[in-house]
């Protein structure tokens, strides 16, 4: 993909991730549009030089909106990336945290086909374009802590590759970025977290590959991704197990 001259439209990229890479393809020569809910933060990134537009992925109404004012604002837009995600420990033994799993699969997946159905028709009536998911690797090899993140992943992958096959022939390419833990709020926890400048870096470097991966993998992610190739997954699951310990009364359980 050639990332110097591209109209690229990141939903959910007011923090972490998103706006590192926003302001990735804008150094690179790429006109950057952020998208977002939270009104204080976009108006800190147009002070950056960024367009902005107001964006909830759990509100198909905004999103229509959003994708209105954004191809009012620029008709080329050939770049979309939808980076909208939230996650949350959970207590699957307690049915409270059912209010949590909804929240987070209407962001992570359904949220992410929000964007994706707003924008395929501009995409495809162009006659080329890219469409750029995000999951996990915890859509690959589970965290028991965060179920519900980890099945909305990897149900953005599965949806993914469903989108790549019925979208060839369109010109409008299909990438999934597949972040380990970086040290975002969302990773900050994790002391194995990639540092986030340096993890920005190896992504843009696979982005501007030819031809474009169909995954984005960074090194810091392939032992999530092949787990089950490997042979390691059900060790790395039993160890990644151990994080159940922090949930209320499991201190003592055998994880």
């Amino acid at each position: 993909m050639d990332i110097t001259n591209r109209t690229v439209f990141i939903a959910g990229g007011t923090s972490g991730i998103g706006l590192e890479l926003a302001r990735r393809f804008a150094a690179a020569g790429s006109t950057v549009i952020v998208g977002g809910r939270r009104t204080d933060l976009l108006d800190r990134i147009a002070a950056e030089g960024f367009a902005t537009v107001v964006i909830d992925v759990t509100d198909r109404g905004s999103v229509g909106r959003a994708r209105d004012t954004v191809l009012d604002g620029f008709p080329g837009l050939d770049t979309v990336v939808t980076m909208s995600g939230v996650g949350f420990p959970e207590d699957l033994r307690d049915p409270a945290h059912f209010e949590d799993a909804e929240k987070t699969v209407d962001t992570n997946l359904l949220g992410t086909i929000r964007v994706i159905d707003a924008f395929t028709p501009h995409l495809i009536g162009r006659g080329g374009g890219a469409v750029i998911t995000v999951s996990s690797g915890i859509g690959f090899l589970p965290f028991p802590l965060m179920a519900t993140y980890a099945a909305s992943k990897a149900g953005v992958h599965a949806y993914t590759e469903a989108l790549r096959a019925q979208l060839a022939g369109t010109g409008v390419e299909v990438a999934e970025l597949v972040p380990p833990a970086v040290a975002t709020t969302l990773g900050q926890s994790n002391p194995h977290a990639l540092d986030l400048a340096d993890f920005a870096t190896e992504v843009m470097d696979l982005l501007g590959s030819q031809p474009t991966p169909h995954e984005i993998l960074v090194k810091g992610v392939l032992m999530h991704r092949w787990a089950e190739r490997d042979g390691t997954y059900d060790d790395l699951v039993a160890q990644r197990s151990q994080a159940l310990a922090m949930l209320p009364g499991r201190r003592g359980d055998q994880t």
